[in-house]
């Protein structure tokens, strides 16, 4: 029951994040490894506060008004205990952070004279919406960005090295096979104005675009002529985000179509642009299989103005993207009012690992990360107990110590549940032996280890090593 009489106690809806110790220690593996790789290309960490002011999320205009949570005390405003916080002008108005980027805006304009610039930046913090909760969406969740910001300009290269970054994380996960899938906002704007789409309608135009995948073309059609698009441009919107082939073949046939159309300036850049980041990508030494050009990737937010990305689980791409983003030149310098291009991918954690997780392609580690248990076989060795674990824990092995006083079965029955590799037993016998009794769980083998090499022979079992099993050390029961 997650009900009392007096309380009730359930997660409100939406946040119901809350995940078992064997969950949790998966989600802090997936932290860990996709920290490694944004450190391995040089990102620096940063945190912001998960509280901002309202104006400030409110900044970059209605990309995030509909989902702000706004903060206001319990106790009314003039209660004494308020604090009297404000800025004189009344109580000052604050808000959850819905995303990193905005705040990360904030922070650079904070920090502005302190930072090196181009400015690398890694962030792995929760962040809050309050969007219609349902299954694989929550109203808190964790997500695990990587941005450069620029002061002026920004190198194409780093939009090369984004996929690098996106491909090593998934090859670490080792989660399957994977397809970084990439587009320019300039191709599909230079195309859209080539063929007379107004420029009041080109922003529509990528938003109903960008949703291809999920409703399909008749609809598409549909949704295009709803805004003024002919029925011979919508189809050759949807013809050209149809092209296909090999990288080479498409930057061919986008060649051949920019030349037809007069080679309007946008689209040439577009394309241009295009060629520079595959060509850096291969460069980079990223997979043929691992990447592609994909000129119905959109990215609907309006803020992104060059090289975008989607990513997709091959086999499930029921699960839609699993990492995305791309290029934007004005969102960044809003605060600190100059021109700051940057790029970034998200990868949205908590909502991947349940899909993952749900999808049984990810499962859970064991719920305790001890890798022996030292059994309390007697109390007069109790001190021996507590000897033996200090040993291995200085030796670098994850131990747990049983305190209580309980049966042998009973003790075995504990780590088992908690996935506990290997159990040290010293009874009586043992002691008297000179010997430390180890059980593998996992095959019910027992091995009989002098205590004066317990550690070594821990090491080695804990290790893998099948030679270590017929080791001198060792002996069979």
């Amino acid at each position: 029951m997650a009900k009392s009489d007096q309380f009730n106690y359930t997660l409100p809806s939406g946040f119901k994040i809350e995940l078992l110790p064997q969950e949790k220690r998966l989600e802090i593996f997936l932290i860990d490894t996709i920290r490694q790789v944004f450190e391995r290309y040089g990102f620096t960490p940063i945190e912001t506060p998960a509280i901002e002011r309202l104006e400030v999320l409110q900044a970059k205009g209605n990309q995030g008004d509909n989902i702000i949570y706004a903060i206001s005390p319990v106790l009314p405003e003039n209660t004494a205990t308020n604090g009297g916080e404000g800025d004189g002008k009344g109580v000052e108005r604050r808000a959850l952070k819905f995303d990193q980027t905005v705040p990360l805006a904030a922070y650079i304009a904070r920090h502005l004279n302190d930072l090196v610039f181009p400015f690398a930046r890694y962030q792995m913090d929760m962040v809050f919406r309050g969007e219609r909760a349902k299954t694989g969406r929550y109203r808190q969740f964790r997500q695990c960005d990587i941005d450069v910001v620029g002061r002026g300009e920004l190198s194409l290269l780093y939009d090369a090295q984004i996929p690098a970054i996106i491909a090593e994380i998934f090859s670490a996960l080792n989660i399957g096979e994977f397809l970084i899938r990439i587009n320019n906002r300039k191709v599909l704007t230079g195309f859209f104005r080539a063929i007379g789409i107004s420029a009041e309608n080109i922003k529509a135009c990528i938003r109903t675009v960008d949703t291809l995948e999920k409703v399909g073309e008749a609809q598409i059609k549909q949704a295009l002529q709803s805004i003024g698009v002919s029925d011979v441009q919508a189809d050759d919107i949807l013809a050209f985000t149809e092209i296909g082939g090999t990288v080479s073949d498409i930057l061919q046939q986008l060649d051949q179509i920019c030349s037809t159309k007069g080679d309007p300036a946008e689209l040439r850049q577009g394309i241009t642009e295009l060629k520079k980041v595959t060509q850096g990508i291969r460069a980079l030494q990223v997979p043929e299989n691992q990447f592609c050009i994909d000129l119905s990737i959109a990215r609907g937010l309006d803020y992104y103005t060059g090289t975008v990305y989607e990513t997709m689980l091959v086999g499930y791409e029921g699960l839609g993207s699993i990492c995305s983003g791309g290029r934007y030149e004005e969102l960044v310098g809003i605060f600190a009012q100059e021109k700051m291009p940057g790029i970034g991918i998200s990868i949205g954690l908590t909502r991947l690992m349940r899909k993952l997780l749900d999808a049984e392609i990810l499962r859970p580690l064991a719920a305790s990360p001890a890798q022996v248990m030292v059994l309390n076989m007697q109390s007069d060795l109790t001190e021996l107990y507590l000897e033996v674990s200090q040993k291995l824990r200085q030796a670098g092995v994850n131990t747990l110590t049983g305190f209580e006083q309980r049966s042998m079965k009973k003790q075995l029955k504990q780590a088992n549940k908690l996935g506990i590799p290997l159990c040290a037993i010293i009874g009586s016998n043992e002691y008297a032996s000179g010997v430390c009794r180890v059980k593998v769980m996992e095959t019910g083998e027992q091995l009989d280890i002098p205590l004066d090499h317990l550690v070594e022979g821990i090491q080695k079992l804990l290790d893998g090593d099948s030679v270590v099993r017929n080791h001198i050390l060792f002996t069979h029961h």
